[in-house]
């Protein structure tokens, strides 16, 4: 469970104005018409519902074997008498290997179909090598990423079953101040854990993430929680607990679920693409409110005709709020015909949103109206669907360098081309023999993190890959490989 012992509250909001991920449990009141005034919530119905589908997570991250960078003691003469790999004056750096620690954590998961499709938090199976769910009635099952998402802090993972428990999922959107809520999830190991409480907040931002729309609630939330449900009286599904407010690390009156609205969306892209489509509306901006107030607290008086939208900071030339003619000073104060106070609330709309989506845009500027539709665009200005790349775009195989080729050419790590076949790679010019070490600023020590920077570059606003290595003579090579050729 992450936490956080601040409210940060967005100021600005980066260009792609996508959706960011902290949230935490939702839960729905029942209708009016089932509920008497003064008298208590029966929250049993909603409880039997939830818990079935409720799951506990735990996480493994294997020991594994690094390389790191170590100061060198010019007086260790015993464990290296010629110095320090070569260097006969000692000082500087060496290498050594390191044994990490097994990793272990849990967490919490909700199944969302009866196939065993399970929506959780990013942070809960990020970087894990083992993931273990164990249902309400004990069964246990391996279960495997389907996508993540680190932006929305939103994962999938799948495990194989047939006719599971799964939560209904309810709509966040009509979610009220004031109605009651349940948060189920494994805080601190007690599994199938109940807590109450309401929703004290909608929109809420923290200003952990990008992209913040969160429904707040006083229902109990500790660590374990990530991941669970939040629901509301009918035993429906409207958030992912997400996030705890405390000065301390437990609970302490608040907790923050991601809604629903933005889940599905995530989910349904996860699935069909393996990524995320967000579609950009290139503007960079703010609360309103946060900007006359900054403004007040300069000496200067601001009259924008309204004290609620989005104060837009900074238009990017070729995006879709400059296509609606927005510029610097604008208020957005309506989108879709849905009326925006704040800018979390503009996110959530934007979290629904797919390149070549249109979008209603109403802004003011010197007190009047004026409504645009635009045609929304990916991060790397299209309308096409971004799906990421595997290494089979590539066009070639790949081995970890071996120790004699390690000690030949001085060098702790990388990735030998054992053959180049039609792809990226023969384009570039990059032949038979070839080390590859680092690729956009990161390090390549295994296929595995080749795969990965592959995938997220693939996705990227500059679809490239920046490779450095070397070559068997010793030659360094430096290469810039485009992954968007056809």
């Amino acid at each position: 469970m992450k936490k956080y012992s601040n409210y940060l509250l967005a100021g600005v909001c980066v260009a792609s104005l996508a959706l960011s991920a902290g949230s935490f449990i939702k839960v729905e009141a029942a209708s009016p018409a089932t509920q008497i005034a003064g008298q208590p919530v029966d929250l049993t119905y909603a409880a039997e519902k939830a818990l079935p589908a409720v799951v506990h997570i735990k996480y493994v991250q294997n020991s594994k074997v690094q390389t790191v960078d170590v100061q060198a003691d010019p007086f260790d003469f015993f464990s290296d008498p010629f110095g320090f790999f070569g260097n006969p004056q000692g000082g500087g750096t060496r290498k050594r290997q390191v044994q990490t620690p097994k990793k272990e954590a849990q967490g919490s998961g909700v199944i969302i179909s009866t196939d065993g499709y399970i929506v959780t938090n990013n942070h809960v199976v990020e970087g894990a090598d083992e993931l273990t769910v164990t249902l309400n009635d004990n069964r246990e099952f391996s279960a495997r990423i389907i996508g993540t998402d680190k932006t929305t802090d939103l994962a999938l993972i799948k495990i194989d079953g047939k006719n599971l428990p799964s939560l209904p999922i309810g709509d966040s959107d009509k979610l009220k101040v004031g109605q009651w809520v349940i948060a189920v999830g494994n805080p601190f190991g007690l599994n199938n854990t109940v807590t109450a409480g309401i929703v004290s907040a909608k929109a809420r931002s923290l200003g952990a993430n990008g992209l913040e729309s969160f429904i707040q609630t006083d229902a109990a939330i500790n660590q374990g929680n990530s991941g669970g449900a939040l629901v509301n009286t009918e035993g429906q599904l409207v958030g992912i607990n997400a996030m705890l407010y405390s000065p301390t690390g437990s609970y302490s009156g608040y907790g923050f679920a991601i809604p629903t609205t933005i889940m599905n969306k995530v989910v349904d892209d996860l699935k069909k693409y393996g990524s995320v489509q967000r579609a950009l509306l290139g503007i960079q901006g703010g609360d309103v409110l946060n900007y006359i107030n900054d403004q007040k607290e300069k000496g200067k008086d601001v009259d924008l005709g309204t004290n609620e939208g989005v104060y837009v900071a900074k238009v990017q030339d070729d995006g879709a709020g400059a296509s609606a003619g927005l510029k610097e000073g604008d208020v957005i104060v309506a989108v879709d015909g849905k009326n925006v106070t704040k800018m979390a609330e503009l996110q959530e709309v934007m979290a629904s949103k797919r390149p070549g989506d249109k979008l209603s845009i109403t802004y003011m500027r010197d007190k009047k109206k004026t409504t645009k539709t635009v045609t929304l665009k990916n991060e790397q200005g299209t309308t096409a669907v971004v799906k990421p790349a595997d290494l089979d775009v590539l066009g070639g195989n790949f081995r970890e360098i071996t120790n004699e080729q390690k000690k030949q050419l001085n060098i702790n790590y990388g990735l030998e081309v054992m053959k180049v076949n039609k792809g990226a790679l023969q384009n570039a010019n990059i032949s038979r023999g070839f080390i590859i070490q680092r690729i956009n600023d990161e390090s390549v020590k295994t296929i595995d993190d080749l795969q990965k920077i592959v995938k997220a570059a693939s996705t990227s606003k500059d679809p490239v890959l920046y490779i450095q290595g070397i070559y068997p003579t010793g030659k360094k090579g430096y290469f810039a490989v485009p992954l968007n050729e056809e």
